[in-house]
């Protein structure tokens, strides 16, 4: 069964309430920020940190499983929820479980494009993407599980490059750190920022920048849209970066009242534009790069329309059973 973690956010009020129904509404009211991976990850910091600036800016108001739960929570205004990206690879191909539609949940914001790497342990003999790609032994890869982004990419890079990536699943937070320190694993692939600690111990290195724009820290790390790569492996490099742009999402379930909605994104948009969150996201290495509402729905929208020769690929590599 998957994890998730309900945060509790409950606000106080320190000014006095402003003329709006809507935004007295959340007076004395308890939010709930559902986070749809296990704590210790990416996606568990950076809603802990965007919770705390949505405190400060709603005066008054505390992986499928997840994604679910959000979806289906009464549309109040009071559940909003987290979930992983790579989801939106499970919506496409139809992996059983699913009762949400990506494009219908009223959409808050996303905090980041983050760039999606490959790395390894320092320990495996791989030091460079060709090494990967020449191993005649499988590579053992870690990922949370069935559905997660790490999961579905490194099946779509194994197709792509040639390497013979073994998926290893079970590994959520940043237990895939630590198994590359046990040896149970040879790498993983992530976002930059939740293994940006773990490179820079001088544990692991990046073979490869797989979405986003080139990484100031990883000047010398190849991207892959400039691999030797059949066409069909470009296709399916360039769908990881369409969804690479839509990191940290935040939602609420459909059909919540328009004001309150409004409410919460404004709410968003100012916690993600905080100077004081800002400060502290540059000191813990998140790259905001932020979307907001109706925006990130559309970005939603285009990354699940993808053409009928990419659905074929996808259904094909991430099976369905």
């Amino acid at each position: 069964m998957a994890l998730f973690l309900a945060l509790l956010l409950v606000l106080s009020v320190a000014t006095p309430s402003p003329a709006s129904p809507d935004l007295d509404f959340y007076k004395g009211k308890v939010i709930n920020y559902i986070v749809a991976t296990k704590p210790g990850g990416g996606y568990d910091l950076s809603a802990r940190m965007i919770g705390k600036y949505l405190q400060k800016h709603i005066p008054g108001a505390g992986h499928i499983i997840g994604a679910n739960e959000t979806y289906l929570a009464k549309p109040d205004g009071l559940t909003i929820g987290t979930f992983n990206t790579g989801l939106i690879y499970s919506q496409i191909v139809g992996l059983p479980g699913i009762r949400f539609n990506l494009t219908k949940y009223s959409w808050i914001g996303k905090a980041a494009s983050v760039p999606r790497i490959v790395v390894v342990s320092r320990a495996t003999p791989y030091k460079s993407m060709k090494d990967l790609v020449d191993s005649k032994e499988p590579v053992k890869m870690g990922s949370s599980g069935v559905g997660s982004a790490a999961h579905n990419e490194t099946l779509l890079v194994a197709v792509a490059t040639g390497a013979n990536l073994k998926v290893i699943p079970g590994y959520t937070g940043n237990e895939s750190e630590m198994a590359m320190l046990r040896g149970e694993i040879s790498g993983h692939i992530g976002s930059y920022d939740a293994l940006v600690n773990f490179i820079r111990a001088g544990e692991g290195h990046a073979l490869l920048q797989i979405a986003g724009k080139k990484h100031r820290d990883l000047p010398e790390v190849p991207l892959a849209a400039d691999l030797p790569v059949s066409p069909k492996g470009k296709k399916l490099l360039a769908i990881v970066a369409s969804v690479a742009e839509l990191a940290r999402l935040t939602a609420a379930p459909p059909g919540v009242p328009p004001g309150r909605l409004r409410v919460l994104r404004d709410a968003y948009k100012k916690a993600v534009y905080d100077p004081d969150f800002l400060k502290e996201a540059a000191r813990v290495n998140l790259d905001v790069d932020a979307g907001l509402g109706d925006a990130v729905g559309t970005m939603i929208g285009q990354a699940l329309n993808q053409p009928a020769e990419n659905l074929a690929l996808l259904r094909n590599i991430i099976k369905v059973e």
